[in-house]
């Protein structure tokens, strides 16, 4: 059990994630595992998706594994992009593009307040179980820091002057919603060992 596959190729993901856990548990990515699979997220809820991914994985391994998913939820556009973040401008999944379309909706809005939440399905011996993190926050007018990845340089946390995209992945992990749902998946591994 000490060793899961990460149903994710991201590099930005992963290497959070790792922060987050550190030594007590073995992540092997997707790329690791050989496995080259792009998961289709096809669900209207990051529940949903997230289940999608990491059943999708544990049925071709049978080894435990866990996935992830995150939408950036805006108040004003009422949860928009949400569970379309990633290709709010397309399918092409082009960040810069999807944090241009977000900035031109919230143009005249005055409430900027918005929440990154995660989603974190882990399958442990056939079971699903899931856990959540959340990270309140707004969007800025204009894009601060070149760290980070997505919506970093707009998404400023609620006690925090700077954007993820000024901190290094330490000072993210203190707000970061994926660090949170990763806590709650490290106790929830730790009570069972």
């Amino acid at each position: 059990m000490n060793q899961l596959i990460f149903a994710n190729n991201n590099q930005h993901k992963v290497d959070e994630v790792r922060a987050v856990i550190g030594d007590r548990f073995s992540i092997i990515t997707l790329r690791a595992a050989a496995i080259d699979i792009d998961i289709p997220e096809p669900h209207d809820t990051l529940e949903a998706n997230a289940t999608e991914k990491s059943r999708t994985i544990y049925e071709m391994t049978r080894k435990n594994c866990f996935s992830e998913d995150t939408g950036l939820e805006t108040i004003a556009l009422n949860g928009e992009p949400g569970v379309k973040s990633a290709r709010y401008a397309g399918e092409g999944r082009d960040f810069q593009a999807n944090i241009d379309k977000l900035l031109a909706k919230l143009e005249n809005e005055e409430n900027r307040k918005a929440r990154f939440r995660a989603v974190i399905s882990l399958m442990l011996d056939g079971k699903e179980y899931q856990f959540e993190g959340i990270c309140e926050g707004q969007i800025a007018t204009d894009q601060k820091g070149l760290q980070g990845f997505g919506y970093d340089p707009v998404f400023i946390p609620d006690g925090s002057t700077k954007s993820f995209a000024e901190m290094t992945i330490a000072e993210k992990n203190q707000f970061n919603h994926r660090q949170k749902a990763m806590t709650k998946l490290i106790n929830f591994l730790s009570d069972r060992t």
